[in-house]
């Protein structure tokens, strides 16, 4: 992958290209942007940029790193047991998937990544048992004589323990050996990894930038693909998703309306209580990973249902498929004196199924309190 197939980005491109040629080329570098802006490809262009860069035959390195077969060339993500791999799961044993994901879909997800191996229920992680083998292969000579780059994605998956064995390899790494962290949330990363590790912060993509990609990559008129990128927020996986009409929109969609109708429903009747449950009870079945995604559905929303409540159809870009459900009626309940307590209650839902907490508990918790939130009155001033 080359610097020149990276959507946008165009400083940050500048500076690794430039900060190699002059050789300052820090250790440790973490890559932090949000999902679909491009951190993942970028570390894949850098590091085959400097694998090149350093090398005898640039031609033949660039190429073994094009096709994420460079010796030196080195992946950890997150993963889980499988039908394939029924214990001790690490990367090396994923690695025609990754290729064929990376391939496929450079700026995909998380979500993506474990759909793609067929564990969408699952959550995936980078443990210890891949801390030791990401040692075991550092340990290795660089076999082209150049450098070693290890790029881990979505480290802030990583787990205490891999996160602890990691610390000194990335503090005093190897002669010549590069790791590249890529995390959509920083936060999560433990201090003392992120102390080590020298940052940069990507932007979400411009709009323009979303358009002209779709227009020239997917084919698309310059219609739709002025209107996608509008949608799109900034992330190119979503632009994609929204152009080929992803079906999970369209569930979560389902789940949300099904919830507010039962809702308002539940004000005059407490036996409706009990369609909470089963409400509840249906998405904790799925895997917490799609719950993430449904409860982050649910924030835009909220959101956009705002929006269209304070006249500013301009920024809208939902579009509900449900015949029988408007947006622009129920947006007047969600108001200035809601909306923050209600992304609150979501975001913490979020946060709790991250850290394993009970499904079931949470979201008939959240389902609680976000109907108590809805029938909250706005004060008219």
């Amino acid at each position: 992958m080359h610097f020149h197939q990276i959507i946008g980005q165009e400083p940050i491109k500048n500076h690794l290209r430039t900060s190699a040629q002059n050789g300052r080329i820090p250790h440790a570098q973490l890559f932090v942007g949000k999902e679909g802006s491009g951190t993942l490809p970028m570390a894949i262009a850098y590091a085959q940029f400097l694998l090149g860069l350093f090398s005898d035959n640039p031609e033949a390195s660039e190429l073994k790193a094009a096709k994420l077969q460079h010796p030196d060339l080195h992946f950890a993500f997150p993963v889980t047991t499988t039908d394939a791999v029924k214990k001790h799961p690490i990367s090396n044993l994923f690695l025609d998937e990754w290729r064929e994901f990376i391939t496929d879909q450079p700026y995909g997800s998380l979500f993506n990544w474990l759909q793609f191996i067929g564990v969408e229920n699952k959550q995936g992680i980078i443990g210890v048992e891949e801390a030791l083998d990401i040692v075991k292969r550092l340990q290795l000579k660089s076999y082209e004589g150049g450098f070693k780059v290890m790029i881990i994605w979505m480290a802030e998956k990583m787990n205490n323990a891999a996160s602890n064995k990691l610390l000194k390899l990335i503090e005093e790494p190897p002669e010549k050996t590069i790791f590249l962290l890529v995390t959509e949330n920083e936060e999560q990363l433990i201090n003392t990894i992120k102390s080590r590790c020298q940052a940069l912060h990507f932007p979400a993509l411009s709009e323009q930038d979303i358009s002209q990609n779709l227009q020239q990559r997917e084919q698309t008129s310059e219609g739709t693909a002025l209107k996608i990128a509008t949608q799109a927020e900034g992330n190119y996986n979503k632009a994609l998703h929204l152009l080929h009409q992803d079906s999970n929109d369209l569930v979560f969609e389902e789940w949300v309306i099904t919830w507010i109708r039962t809702a308002f429903k539940a004000k005059k009747n407490a036996a409706i209580i009990q369609e909470l449950v089963v409400w509840s009870e249906t998405i904790a079945k799925t895997g917490r990973e799609n719950q993430k995604q449904f409860l982050e559905y649910c924030l835009q929303f909220f959101r956009q249902a705002l929006l269209l409540n304070y006249k500013s159809p301009d920024l809208l870009f939902l579009e509900i498929q449900t015949l029988d459900f408007e947006l622009q009626k129920f947006a007047p309940f969600v108001h200035g004196e809601n909306i923050i307590a209600i992304e609150k209650e979501l975001s913490d839902a979020i946060y709790h199924i991250e850290r394993n907490g009970n499904t079931k508990i949470i979201l008939l918790d959240l389902s609680m309190k976000l109907t108590r939130l809805l029938h909250k009155k706005e004060t008219v001033v």
